[in-house]
């Protein structure tokens, strides 16, 4: 890629499609693939990143909210979109769009059905989310027998899948409860297909359910930080090539005396001669004030640079005192040498974070 002239997201497909294929080979030819692109697509670009997936055969994707379908459905997308997160005011939009809802209490349960009916619906496919220990969404195992009753005796909408989140599949010293939701998901959707008399989808796992779990790939898995390149363990993240750099250039250079202040409150002062840049992206970019004084780094020519005093809503400061650099030069933020998981830790924050956090202001590139 050419160096940058200004501040960019560069987004490498082939790297997105490596993660692809090395998650896929984990997986029996007969398990389906739900790729996950909520919030932008974990912050590069959900409609680029899905029409590139829909190319390679994804069989699923998700997303949290109905917008964000709706967004893909009108970018191209033809595949099926579970909406993980819907909520009930946006019931009518969603049957619209086709888009396919996770129900998880009784409330949105009850209030699809009726929906669905009014807009006579007939076997619409819905996803019923069990909750099995993360305790966040999802109907309890004694709700299950309430689920049967309701969906007994109408035609407007029909299970297409029963899922459930693993909360600590990435961490091997938490293995006996990852087990214990994984027997637990068995046996209360084992109770749900036989009470339904029909077989809708099961899947459980996400991207460190794949890599760990394999007993538990079921009919789909689902996966988002592993498409976009981070694999939960440093292990697996080396077989993983993340798939965004973040890039900006040296706006202006400055030289700063002893007991002069740099940035806002003065939150910097030195204590002898060094030299500064200042650079076209700050917390308004998803560079977040807690990387400032000292904590976080971007890399310059190859070394790396302290973000120093205040990260402003615009500009942040480094300290290029003992780098050859000059004004316009290219500075990354983050990408496969340096990546958003090295920059997030300092700042005891995780990729997640902080990939999600650039903002739609900054430009996206597309290579490969």
């Amino acid at each position: 890629m050419p160096k940058a002239q200004e501040t960019v997201l560069e987004i490498d497909l082939k790297a997105l499609k490596n993660n692809f294929e090395y998650l896929k080979s984990k997986l029996n030819d007969n398990t389906k693939f739900l790729a996950v692109v909520k919030a932008f697509g974990y912050g590069s670009d959900a409609c680029k990143i899905a029409k590139f997936l829909q190319n390679l055969s994804v069989d699923y994707f998700a997303v949290a909210y109905v917008n964000e379908g709706v967004a893909l459905r009108n970018a191209g997308i033809a595949k099926p979109i579970l909406v993980l997160h819907p909520q009930t005011v946006n019931f009518k939009t969603l049957i619209e769009y086709c888009l396919e809802p996770s129900l998880y209490n009784v409330k949105v349960l009850n209030e699809f059905i009726t929906i669905a009916s009014a807009e006579k619906q007939n076997n619409y496919p819905i996803h019923i989310k069990l909750n099995t220990g993360l305790n966040r969404l999802g109907f309890w195992e004694n709700d299950v027998d309430y689920i049967i009753s309701k969906l007994k005796n109408i035609d407007a909408v029909k299970v297409k899948s029963v899922f459930s989140h693993l909360a600590a599949s990435e961490d091997l010293n938490e293995k006996a409860f990852t087990l214990n939701q994984i027997n637990s998901f068995k046996k209360t959707s084992k109770y749900m297909i036989n009470a339904l008399g029909y077989l809708p989808m099961l899947h459980l796992c996400n991207t460190s359910g794949i890599l760990n779990y394999p007993e538990a790939h079921l009919d789909m898995v689902r996966s988002g930080i592993g498409l976009y390149g981070f694999g939960n363990s440093e292990k697996e993240t080396k077989n993983l090539k993340p798939i965004a750099t973040l890039k900006t250039i040296i706006s202006q250079i400055h030289l700063i005396e002893k007991g002069e202040s740099v940035g806002y409150n003065r939150a910097f002062k030195s204590n002898g001669f060094l030299k500064t840049a200042t650079l076209p992206i700050g917390h308004a970019d998803g560079i977040g004030r807690q990387y400032g004084n000292g904590k976080g780094f971007v890399t310059v020519n190859g070394q790396k640079a302290k973000i120093i005093g205040n990260v402003c809503m615009d500009m942040i400061m480094i300290n290029i005192t003992n780098i050859e650099c000059k004004e316009g030069d290219e500075v990354v933020v983050f990408d496969v040498n340096y990546t958003a998981e090295d920059l997030a830790e300092t700042v005891n924050s995780i990729s997640y974070e902080l990939i999600t956090s650039i903002s739609q202001r900054v430009k996206r590139i597309f290579k490969n």
